[in-house]
């Protein structure tokens, strides 16, 4: 396991389905000093009310990076190099890419795949 974990949806619309298996690989991440990295257009993916507790839960230990112009420049030419249209897929690796070797932990792993290629980016998905 690298040092850099980023969270793709997937794994937070686990969270807030309180996924047991998820919840105990958080766990074991945060018991390393593990801090996953969530992109904040990754929220907005799967964030639909206030009532959603077991998200809110999960974010708090989390680091939510907000999306700038340099990153949302990343992210576009990802897209275009990688041929793929999911622009929070897009984030998430160009994220991945400014903090050198990552794990991707997604339910997404195709277009994953695709966009650390285009990239050339040092990344690991874990297909969740």
């Amino acid at each position: 396991m690298t040092s850099t974990v980023l969270y793709d949806a997937g794994p937070l619309i686990a969270a807030d389905r309180n996924d047991r298996r998820f919840w105990a690989e958080h766990r074991a991440r945060l018991e390393l000093g593990i801090v996953p990295v969530v992109a904040a257009p990754v929220v907005a993916q799967v964030s639909r009310t206030s009532r959603q507790a077991q998200l809110r839960r999960l974010l708090r230990g989390c680091e939510v990076v907000a999306l700038d112009e340099g990153l949302a420049h990343r992210a576009g030419a990802l897209l275009g190099k990688a041929r793929v249209t999911d622009v929070t897929d897009a984030v998430v690796v160009a994220l991945a890419a400014t903090r050198g070797p990552a794990d991707i932990v997604t339910t997404d792993p195709d277009d994953i795949r695709r966009l650390i290629a285009a990239g050339r980016v040092s990344a690991r998905v874990v297909a969740t």
